[in-house]
């Protein structure tokens, strides 16, 4: 798994460097997403997370919920759109296990209408070393705890 200034970017998942979000083909024509260590790291703890409801639909590149800290408030932005299929209620009740643990504090499952175009804009958890670094060295972030 590679670990970028303490921050773990597991390596079976799918990265948006750019919106810090992690993608997980669930295999059945749908994906999983979820902040990256990095962003929560960022944003320090989170205090709440309003997804869009199931059923409603996201643009590619646009919200699929709005995440709060005592520092930040902003959007979790897909880079692939389609239906919601399912939103972490866990997390809606308690944002703060996406602090403890990113990977396991999803934030919502979509069915993609263009996956096979998105895939090729993302980068492989093996490989996301390099683009971590430029993007923590681009925002003057020193790294997770």
């Amino acid at each position: 798994m590679p670990v970028v200034r303490g921050c773990n970017l597991p390596d079976e998942l799918l990265y948006d460097v750019d919106n810090h979000i992690w993608f997980q083909d669930q295999g059945d024509g749908t994906v999983k997403l979820g902040m990256t260590a990095v962003a929560t790291a960022m944003a320090g703890k989170l205090v709440a997370y309003t997804p869009k409801r199931v059923g409603r639909s996201v643009r590619a590149g646009k919200s699929c919920g709005t995440l709060e800290s005592g520092k930040w408030v902003g959007p979790a932005k897909s880079a692939a759109g389609g239906e919601v299929m399912a939103v972490n209620d866990d997390l809606v009740n308690n944002p703060s296990l996406a602090n403890d643990d990113p990977y396991a504090a999803w934030l919502a499952v979509l069915k993609p209408e263009d996956w096979a175009s998105v895939v090729g804009t993302l980068v492989v958890g093996s490989d996301v070393t390099a683009a971590y670094e430029a993007k923590m060295d681009s925002e003057g972030f020193g790294g997770c705890a």
